[in-house]
């Protein structure tokens, strides 16, 4: 009985901690999603209250008929795709090499794409103004997703290649014995395998350029303005908009929780595949 009361307890701290964490994660965004259905003086009432005292849909009206608003929601719909792309054909193709091929010189260049990922953002934000504008590509939602992709390019690496180390190699083998070249057991016999671990990467690589600010701020002016440089930019006569600007994150965290739940079971997949020495 000893062991299995020790494990009760377990399972009751581990539901406890992941309650905790829960609230922590969770909170921020439900007092987000709370505070934009309030009105303009109980968004900016001190001391706040969670609940809003009069529930009311004027903040997402005004937010979403904002002049620029649509646009921007565009832009980054169109950056995020064009990022996630670049990355992907960019990413599985080095990732396998690394893992079949096996070279040191391989090693090293997972581990300096990994290097790149410790480099703060501001201080390639600068150089990288001066190219885009040598290039002509400034304020594009394309050279937006050329700088984006710099972000997210080492992580799908990295993330790609874990998952292909847990495909077996007899398994490209037996496709080159039937007649496959590299290339086309990669895309034919292990990308299917994979196929988890490629929505994974996807999804990480959405993210970092649906969320990024930065370079977004830098890069664009008026025609690829994205939408977190918009909600920073969200004034009234009294100060920050809170009521329009959680009003429009809310908005905009609708698609990627969509995206997410959507591609749910291949992230499991994929997460189980990338754990999992095949």
């Amino acid at each position: 009985m000893k062991p299995l009361e020790t494990r009760g307890r377990s399972r009751i701290i581990l539901w406890a901690l992941l309650a905790v964490a829960l609230v922590l994660y969770g909170f921020p965004f439900l007092y987000l999603v709370l505070t934009s259905f309030k009105t303009p003086l109980d968004a900016i009432a001190v001391p706040p209250s969670v609940w809003p005292k009069v529930w009311t849909l004027d903040n997402y009206v005004a937010a979403l008929s904002r002049e620029g608003v649509p646009a921007a929601l565009i832009n980054s719909v169109v950056t995020a795709v064009i990022s996630t792309i670049l990355s992907l054909v960019l990413a599985v193709p080095a990732a396998y090499a690394i893992t079949r091929f096996r070279t040191p010189s391989g090693r090293v260049f997972i581990v300096a794409a990994l290097v790149t990922r410790m480099v703060p953002t501001i201080a390639v934000g600068a150089p990288l103004v001066e190219i885009m504008r040598n290039l002509g590509i400034t304020d594009t939602s394309f050279g937006l997703a050329l700088a984006h992709t710099t972000i997210s390019l080492p992580l799908s690496i990295w993330l790609m290649a874990s998952f292909f180390e847990a495909v077996p190699d007899e398994l490209s083998e037996a496709a080159e014995v039937d007649g496959c070249n590299r290339l086309q057991a990669m895309w034919r016999v292990v990308l299917p395998v994979v196929s988890g671990g490629l929505a994974v990467t996807a999804i990480f690589a959405f993210l970092a350029s649906w969320n990024e600010f930065l370079f977004a701020l830098l890069l664009t002016s008026v025609r690829a303005q994205t939408t977190p440089v918009v909600i920073a930019n969200f004034q009234s006569q009294f100060g920050l908009d809170w009521g329009g600007m959680t009003a429009l994150a809310a908005v905009y965290s609708i698609p990627v929780i969509l995206l997410t739940l959507f591609l749910q079971r291949h992230i499991v997949a994929g997460l189980t595949l990338g754990a999992v020495k095949g």
